[in-house]
C-alpha cells in the first residue's frame, strides 16, 4: 500500500473558491485543508464544510486581504490603505522588510481567530504565498507557543519535515501548461517510498471576480477541481490501494 498526502489551500479567499474547495471535499478526494481566517468569505466556507471530516489547517495570510491587528500595530506588511502588502512587494523586495514583532502580533490573532471560528487548534500551521525569512520565523514561535505542528514552506519539488515524517513537495499549478494529472501520477509514483510521504498542494477553486483581480492563479484552480473529483482518479486510487493521509495521522 502506498501513501500519498493531498491538500487544499486558501479557504476563505473568495465564494468561487470556497465552492470549489467544497467540490474537491464533499465529491472528490481532497480531505486536508488550509483556512484563511481574515477574508471576508472565511465564514462562509466554513459553513459549506461544516459536516466534512477532514483535517484543517492555519493557511496564516500577510499578502492578501487585510490584517486582523490595527494596520498600525503592523506598518511593515500593510499598505496605506490598510490592507496587506502585495505577494509580489515580498518577492521584488532586496530585504526582507517584515517587522518580526509586529508580524507575530498578527499571526497570533490569526492563531486565536482560528481557534474562536473552529473551537479547535488547528491540525497543521503554515503561511500562504511569502517568502520572508522573519514571517518564517513569526510562524515558527507563535507554532511553538500554542504546541501546534509547524509545517515550512514548500516551494518547488523540496523536502520538508513536518514532526517526524519528511514530506517531498509537488506543486506544480505555477508552471506553463500546467497538468494536474500528471502531478498527481508523479505523487501515485513516489507513494511506496518508505522514507518520504508525497505531498501534493492543491489550489482547487472555481473563479470569481474578486480572484480575477487578486490572485495570478486561476485557471489552474478549475483544473484541480476536476482532476480531484474524476472518478477515473479515484479508480486509481483504489486500483493501486493507495492510503490519502491526513497531516493529523503523522507522528
Amino acid at each position: 500500500m502506498g501513501r500519498l498526502l493531498i491538500r487544499a489551500d486558501d479557504l476563505g479567499y473568495s465564494k468561487a473558491i470556497n465552492y470549489g474547495i467544497y467540490e474537491a471535499v464533499h465529491n472528490g478526494i481532497i480531505n486536508n485543508v488550509g483556512l484563511m481566517v481574515n477574508m471576508p468569505m472565511t465564514q462562509q466556507g466554513l459553513d459549506l464544510l461544516k459536516a466534512e471530516n477532514i483535517d484543517l489547517g492555519l493557511h496564516t495570510v500577510i499578502s492578501s486581504g487585510k490584517p486582523l491587528m490595527n494596520a498600525d500595530q503592523v506598518k511593515s506588511i500593510t499598505t496605506d490603505t490598510g490592507t496587506f502588502k502585495a505577494s509580489k512587494d515580498y518577492r521584488t523586495a532586496a530585504v526582507d522588510f517584515v517587522d518580526l514583532d509586529e508580524v507575530i502580533v498578527e499571526i497570533e490573532a490569526q492563531y486565536q481567530k482560528f481557534v474562536q471560528l473552529t473551537g479547535r487548534r488547528p491540525d497543521y500551521f503554515e503561511g500562504h504565498a511569502v517568502m520572508s525569512d522573519n514571517f518564517v520565523k513569526g510562524l515558527q514561535i507563535v507554532a511553538r507557543r500554542h504546541n501546534v505542528p509547524f509545517l515550512n514552506f514548500a516551494f518547488g519539488d523540496v523536502a520538508v519535515k513536518f514532526k517526524n515524517t519528511l514530506l517531498r513537495a509537488l506543486m506544480e499549478s505555477t508552471q506553463p501548461d500546467y497538468d494536474p494529472y500528471m502531478t498527481f501520477k508523479k505523487g501515485i509514483a513516489r507513494s511506496d517510498n518508505n522514507d518520504e510521504l508525497p505531498m501534493m498542494i492543491c489550489h482547487p477553486g472555481y473563479l470569481d471576480n474578486y480572484i480575477l483581480q487578486h490572485s495570478s492563479l486561476t485557471i489552474p484552480r478549475t483544473k484541480e477541481v476536476a482532476m480531484l473529483c474524476d472518478p477515473a482518479i479515484k479508480k486509481l486510487i483504489k486500483d493501486e490501494s493507495i492510503q490519502l493521509v491526513r497531516y493529523s495521522e503523522l507522528k
